[in-house]
């Protein structure tokens, strides 16, 4: 048990240390370049913080455990935006930008509703599905070159650092990330086997929540140093990656199973996303009152899996 707080102890140092390098390179790459630090956080941090859900998923499926990927991309997307925005807009108030609200959260409502569907058609994500999926990931990507990767910074300035000294410390943040998000699921996993928590419990906990620990730490980061456009970019950026690329290169590994629980689960993550989305509509912000109203959410959501 002492060796597993020891390596739960280094993961969160590395979690921590990752997401300053990261959050600061990403920030930096945005400078560089003179684009927006939402378009950064819909891109670069997404993709990267959403790096253990395609290690976990593709393994899960490789060893037979469908529903472990299936279970971790609708979890992980749950816990981002109700605890991840939550704690982040506690932090500080989160404003969100016009076409996040107009074309990018319903995205993501619609892109799991199409998830939802294939699910009760054909009861797995098969090949059909991962090809669509993949599809539309194009075609996001597509939308960003062409839409919002035009969009400037209002402000010239230019990032101080090389872009070979941006890239290597993006780099190394993320694997920082990656490796303490790793070290710490695999040794929180141990402990709660260790007290006897119920492996059903764990998959639906302490699964989603560590390969969301990236966003996670990624966010508050971002929060703490005023990058706010990194954090919302980053949230749905991932809600997105895991739906489109995770399950999409996951289905075209092995067929993902279906099964009736995961339509409630799916069923819930668009109730979370609507209503960001009205909360969006209506105060084109997250404050404190919409960040605790999302942490109750998630503890509610906790009860319902136990």
């Amino acid at each position: 048990m002492l060796l597993n707080i020891v390596l739960l102890v280094i993961g969160f140092v590395l979690l921590i240390r990752g997401a300053d390098a990261f959050v600061d390179s990403a920030a930096a790459l945005a400078r560089r370049f003179n684009i927006s630090e939402i378009v950064i956080g819909l891109t670069v941090v997404a993709m990267g913080t959403s790096a253990p859900e395609v290690a976990v998923s593709v393994s899960s499926v490789l060893h037979g455990a469908g529903g472990v990927a299936m279970g971790n991309v609708l979890g992980s997307n749950i816990v981002n935006v109700l605890l991840i925005l939550g704690i982040s807009s506690i932090i500080t108030p989160l404003v969100l930008q016009n076409k996040t609200i107009k074309y990018e959260i319903p995205f993501v409502i619609f892109i799991t509703l199409v998830l939802m569907w294939f699910g009760v058609m054909y009861g797995a994500i098969n090949w059909v599905a991962a090809l669509v999926f993949l599809g539309l990931f194009g075609l996001f990507l597509g939308y960003l070159y062409f839409g919002t990767a035009q969009e400037t910074l209002s402000t010239k300035k230019v990032s101080e650092k090389s872009l070979i000294k941006i890239i290597i410390f993006l780099v190394l943040g993320l694997a920082a990330l990656v490796f303490g998000s790793d070290l710490t699921v695999n040794s929180s996993t141990k402990l709660a086997d260790m007290l006897g928590v119920p492996n059903r419990i764990i998959g639906l906990t302490l699964i989603a929540f560590g390969t969301s620990l990236p966003e996670l730490v990624t966010c508050i980061t971002a929060a703490r140093k005023k990058h706010t456009g990194l954090i919302v970019g980053n949230i749905i950026g991932s809600n997105i990656f895991n739906i489109l690329f995770v399950l999409g290169i996951t289905g075209l590994v092995r067929p993902i199973g279906f099964e009736y629980s995961f339509l409630i689960d799916a069923a819930i993550s668009v109730f979370v996303m609507i209503m960001l989305w009205l909360i969006a509509i209506y105060a084109h912000k997250l404050n404190r009152k919409a960040g605790i109203l999302f942490l109750i959410c998630y503890v509610a959501y906790l009860v319902y899996l136990i």
